[in-house]
This record gives C-alpha cells, sequence and structure tokens, in this order.
C-alpha cells in the first residue's frame, strides 16, 4: 500500500521544480523569445560558428531570455550573446559610468560606439576579453573572447547588427 505522508510530500517536492523548469522547455512563446534572436548571431568570416543556443526562463517577477552562439578559429574562441532581464541589468551597471582602468595586465574602458553605451574589458597575457553593449536598461549584447586582441574584438563585435538586435528586443 502507498504510503500517502510519502506521496503528498514527493509530489510536494516534484510540482514546484517540475513548474520551475517548464518555461525553459523550446516550445511556445518562451522558446520563441530566443529563438526569434538566432538570425542575429551571425556567421562571421573566417571563424566556424557552432549552432546557436537559447534559454527562456519565467517566474513571478523574473523574466530572462538568453541567446548564445559561439564560434573558433584555431585556438582562438568567441561567444556572442544576447541577455535579457535581471542578470543584464546587472551586468550593464558597468557601462553606467565613464571610466578607463588600465593595469599593467587589464583593461577596462567604456564609451560610445554608434550611439550605444559599451564596456571592454581585456586582460593582456591570457588576450581575453568581453565587449558589452547596452541595448536597453535591461538587455544587453556581448562578446566574449579568448586568443583574440582586443581591437579584433571590438572589431568583431560591431559585424553585429545592434540596431537591429536592440529593434527585435521592443
Amino acid at each position: 500500500m502507498i504510503d500517502r505522508r510519502r506521496a503528498i510530500g514527493l509530489a510536494a517536492a516534484v510540482l514546484p521544480a517540475w513548474w520551475l523548469l517548464r518555461p525553459c522547455t523550446a516550445g511556445g512563446e518562451q522558446g520563441k523569445a530566443f529563438q526569434r534572436l538566432f538570425p542575429f548571431l551571425i556567421d562571421l568570416p573566417g571563424w566556424k560558428g557552432n549552432k546557436p543556443d537559447g534559454l527562456a526562463l519565467e517566474m513571478p517577477g523574473n523574466n530572462m531570455v538568453t541567446a548564445t552562439r559561439q564560434y573558433e578559429r584555431g585556438g582562438s574562441r568567441l561567444t556572442a550573446q544576447v541577455l535579457t532581464g535581471p542578470s543584464a541589468e546587472g551586468a550593464l551597471a558597468a557601462t553606467k559610468t565613464a571610466m578607463k582602468i588600465e593595469t599593467g595586465d587589464a583593461r577596462l574602458s567604456t564609451s560610445t560606439i554608434g550611439g550605444f553605451a559599451v564596456t571592454r574589458t581585456f586582460t593582456v597575457s591570457s588576450k581575453t576579453g568581453v565587449v558589452l553593449v547596452a541595448l536597453s536598461p535591461s538587455a544587453l549584447f556581448s562578446l566574449s573572447f579568448i586568443k583574440v586582441n582586443d581591437d579584433e574584438g571590438l572589431s568583431l563585435a560591431q559585424k553585429f547588427d545592434w540596431k537591429a538586435i536592440q529593434a527585435a528586443l521592443k
């Protein structure tokens, strides 16, 4: 015979977990939310791009959408990402203050490029960095790179159509 308390306890544990994971599936409106961003994760000449991937999460008070594509060229790597929601808001804090910091091995700067607030970081010794582009107060485009120089990282980030991505998010 089934122990009712145990069955109720199991149901109480499984149902909330199922409810949280359910919106992450690629079906329905949430799946379309990240899939509609895939066309903006373009092919880059000279780079092998993997298939785009994404995630949509909807919870009370917290919606997040991310679309990501990784690229390879020899030992160099890129990750292009569009991110919306509270995670983007936190990452964008650095773009809100004009700054320029340089040490012997690292640089961080903010500037405006094409009307967008852009934050760039770069570590000289590992040739790694990130370009963050504020698309709205709660959305960003980022290009992180490994074994790519700073100027090429920015040039590659500028190949993505920031204005079109911004328009798609409205």
